[in-house]
């Protein structure tokens, strides 16, 4: 009897063993069957809800492929990974999620620093990567294995300046924007596309994080008086701008790119955001059965609105899935390791895909190709602008 234990142990453990040997080299017995999508971005910070619902937009689109079997005997399974809003904790993230858990393509990084500091990881590894949400001008070029499906800084600031100059007849522009590669390249864009149209008479910078932006503001009210004001960060030091703004009574139209939709902009900003225009990839109240169908999922699930960033990652991960559908990948090229360069030639051949943000198409360096909305609050809520 005792013999018998003793082998039975012996058994049990050195299946234990065998398990956890698989696990520690990315290879559960089942991932033979597993394609893996990577998602990096910040899942805590100010910038969290950028990446939470980055993650949330393709785990909803990862949940429909298995559901529908669409891609036969392959499963897909998604790893998140939390950057904190950190370049090197992004970078640190790219690199255990292709070393340690074995992903055969990335949806993200979601900020633009985050994806620039990842591109030469994933080019190395020979990963492809679609960013859903990074909009620095040049982001993919040069690098064969780099995508994404949301519009360039150059194209949101030259549709938003065009508009407000025609609507508004508003010349005068005072610019804020944050010390991070966001908020430098859209600055950058502006200059690049905006300068012929208005004239800048100022620009102050500020920090991530920052509370406190009374000086910057107290300077451009006393000194230069404009009419619009271009913030070019996130929501949340957005929201508090334009709320010290209008304790200072400096009246200024507000307008930003992407980074200012999402509804902590008006949960924080309140009365103060209200009229504020900004850039945007995607509007939940389109009509169209695609766009409502995948608001309704999106509720069902998580018991809110999904934003831009929830639409495009999820336009994102639906098109890894046509990629992979295009390039009839099965279980043999999972085994082979030829997966990620088939996603890849997918990816680069995207074509008007038809998202729920738009159609959507791939150039020759990996940009995309795609028409922009504007965005307005209006009685606490974003609506689409009519152009």
């Amino acid at each position: 009897m005792k013999s018998r234990k003793r082998a039975l142990f012996i058994f049990a453990s050195a299946v234990l063993c065998l398990a956890l040997l698989m696990a520690f080299a990315g290879c559960a017995p089942e991932d033979k069957n597993v394609l893996k999508i990577g998602m990096v971005g910040p899942l805590t910070g100010t910038a969290a809800e950028y990446g939470i619902n980055v993650s949330r937009g393709v785990e909803i689109a990862v949940e429909e492929a298995n559901a529908s079997e669409e891609l036969g005997e392959i499963t897909l399974k998604l790893y998140s990974e939390d950057t904190g809003g950190d370049e090197a904790a992004a970078a640190n993230a790219f690199t255990k999620l292709i070393d340690h858990d074995g992903v055969h393509v990335f949806v993200g990084a979601v900020l633009s620093g985050e994806t620039l500091t990842g591109g030469p990881i994933i080019m190395e590894a020979q990963i492809p990567a679609i960013s859903p949400s990074s909009t620095a001008v040049d982001l993919t070029k040069d690098n064969p294995y780099l995508f994404r499906n949301c519009l360039s800084d150059d194209d949101q600031i030259e549709q938003i300046v065009a508009y407000v100059v025609d609507e508004f007849d508003l010349d005068k522009f005072a610019i804020l924007y944050t010390l991070n590669d966001y908020g430098e390249s859209l600055k950058e864009s502006f200059d690049a596309k905006a300068g012929k149209l208005v004239e800048v008479v100022v620009v102050e910078t500020f920090q991530d994080k920052d509370n406190d932006f009374s000086p910057q503001l107290t300077k451009i009210k006393g000194e230069y008086d404009p009419d619009c004001l271009y913030i070019a960060g996130y929501y949340t030091e957005a929201a508090k701008i334009a709320q010290q703004a209008r304790e200072k009574d400096l009246d200024v139209q507000i307008l930003g790119a992407d980074g200012l939709c999402n509804i902590k902009l008006i949960e924080i900003g309140g009365d103060a955001v209200e009229g504020a225009l900004a850039t945007s990839g995607f509007y939940a109240d389109d009509p169209d059965p695609a766009v409502q169908n995948f608001v309704e999922a999106y509720k069902e699930k998580f018991n809110e609105e999904p934003d831009m960033f929830a639409a495009q990652a999820y336009d994102a991960a639906r098109i890894v899935i046509e990629a992979i559908k295009s390039k009839g990948v099965t279980l043999e090229h999972i085994g082979d390791g030829t997966v990620s360069e088939l996603i890849r030639e997918g990816l680069a051949d995207t074509k008007d895909f038809p998202g729920i943000t738009g159609k959507t198409s791939i150039d020759e360096d990996g940009d995309t190709i795609k028409d922009v909305l504007i965005l307005k609050v209006e009685g606490g809520k974003f609506i689409r602008i009519d152009r």
